[in-house]
């Protein structure tokens, strides 16, 4: 049910890319529901304590997802957008480079993170995520997306680095 609402671009950000739309997901209530409910049952018995969502869908499945689990939610934010004093992690994407900040005080200690994003393609991102949230202390419980496009190798980089992945659904090529 959730695969299909999610629409795909053909040719964006650049030709022979399929990109995968989750805002059509979002925008549908039933839909919507089911995937925040659906991530929600899945790490409900875990032990969290912090939701860390990415930027910048991340925050709208973070939010979401804190709430029902009871926790509170950090942003992590592309280079310049945080006030306060911060943690950098410069990362791969799959057209660039760039860099996410995550404030020093987000994450306490040895708190149990779960980090959240719309989708996991090559890794970057996700992987320099992590780094912020244990150069601040905290433990990588896991992460939660809504897609996986498991052509792209950022599952297996995840998994090989020893993190535990959960997503929604799959799209197979790119």
């Amino acid at each position: 049910m959730l695969k299909e609402k999610i629409r795909t671009i053909q040719n964006f950000p650049k030709k022979g890319v399929m990109f995968r739309d989750v805002t059509t997901l979002f925008k549908d209530p039933l839909g919507f529901k089911l995937c925040i409910e659906d991530m929600h049952k899945e790490f409900k018995n875990e032990r969290i304590d912090v939701v860390v969502g990415i930027e910048s869908r991340g925050f709208i499945i973070g939010g979401a997802l804190a709430h029902l689990l009871g926790v509170g939610f950090v942003p992590v934010r592309k280079e310049g957008k945080l006030p306060a004093e911060k943690e950098r992690e410069e990362y791969e994407l799959e057209y660039g480079s760039g860099v996410l900040e995550m404030h020093k005080d987000g994450i306490v200690k040895n708190q149990q993170v779960l980090i959240v994003d719309d989708l996991i393609a090559t890794g970057g991102t996700a992987l320099a995520t992590a780094k912020l949230v244990e150069k601040c202390g905290g433990k990588v419980e896991a992460f939660s997306f809504i897609v996986n496009l498991p052509d792209l190798g950022g599952s297996v980089k995840l998994k090989k680095a020893g993190y535990k992945i959960y997503a929604q659904v799959q799209f197979e090529g790119q």
